[in-house]
């Protein structure tokens, strides 16, 4: 029932623009046996499946459920919606780092981080020049947008809404779940299971070879996308819709750093309510004095 309800807030992140479902994970701990339960999925069937199958029917639900809230939130304001999503992204930096460091960090691996968030960025930037909105895909694009969906859930950092964006896809996404529309759908999903299957071995043997270069890349990517998340509806001024807008930010990033170490958060509030209850207990038998 957990790997259910997580997935579903996972599913939050394979729709939300600059914020990836698969970072989410990191943050749940269950991206690496997500992604060793996928890679090696026929080596132990019934495990793997067990594990997965309310993973996925989570993800599914949320991001049904979430695709009509952010379609109608980013047609009504997307200002506000594009500067909360940054602050769920700015959020999550802090644990991604400490996942990168896990394995042991050395200074060269800085070196990787600053090349894959220069080519990422660079990517997404010619990218927006060369692939025009589809609105009408035959069946190959229809079965890439699963595949790009595939690749940018499993690879942490590497956003759904960018990757998308930047391939004219993500209008279509978004419309196509809102709408269920599923000769787009079906063919889709074909491309993420296809997808999924590959890319999570591929990852899986990165990982447990290269953990710190393969994260160090990966972290470096995440960083790239962030200036995405926003675009020219974003304007900052002297007014009062950039000030809700910041302030929506600074709430964004309070959940999402608050949910980076949830437990660890959850375990400082209450030695914190136990040192102000004895405090209180102190005051009393003091002025009972």
């Amino acid at each position: 029932m957990r790997n259910f309800l997580k997935g579903i807030i996972v599913g939050i992140g394979g729709i939300a623009p600059g914020l990836s479902g698969s970072v989410l994970l990191v943050i749940f701990g269950l991206y690496q046996k997500t992604i060793n339960a996928i890679g090696t999925l026929f080596k132990d069937f019934k495990k793997n499946m067990l594990f997965l199958i309310p993973l996925f029917l989570g993800f599914g639900i949320g991001v049904i459920i979430f695709s009509k809230i952010v379609n109608y939130f980013l047609n009504n304001f997307e200002m506000y919606t594009r500067f909360t999503f940054l602050g769920l992204v700015i959020g999550t930096i802090p644990l991604f780092y400490k996942e990168v460091k896990k394995e042991g960090f050395d200074k060269k691996y800085y070196i990787l981080i600053i090349i894959a968030a220069i080519c990422g960025f660079s990517l997404f930037f010619v990218n927006k020049d060369f692939f025009p909105q589809v609105t009408d895909p035959n069946l190959f694009q229809s079965v890439i947008l699963g595949v790009a969906v595939a690749g940018s859930s499993i690879v942490p950092g590497v956003d759904s809404a960018v990757i998308l964006s930047s391939l004219g896809l993500y209008e279509l996404y978004v419309s196509s779940l809102a709408s269920l529309n599923f000769s787009i759908l079906i063919p889709a999903g074909v491309g993420l299971v296809i997808g999924a299957l590959v890319i999570s071995f591929i990852i899986n043997k990165l990982i447990k070879r290269f953990y710190t270069a393969t994260f160090s890349i990966i972290f470096g990517l995440f960083l790239s996308i962030i200036p995405n998340v926003l675009n020219e509806s974003c304007k900052i001024g002297f007014n009062a819709q950039s000030v809700i807008a910041i302030i929506l930010a600074i709430i964004g990033f309070g959940i999402s750093y608050f949910l980076g170490d949830i437990k660890g958060n959850i375990e400082k509030s209450k030695k914190l309510l136990t040192k102000l209850k004895i405090l209180s207990n102190k005051t009393e038998t003091l002025e009972e004095k």
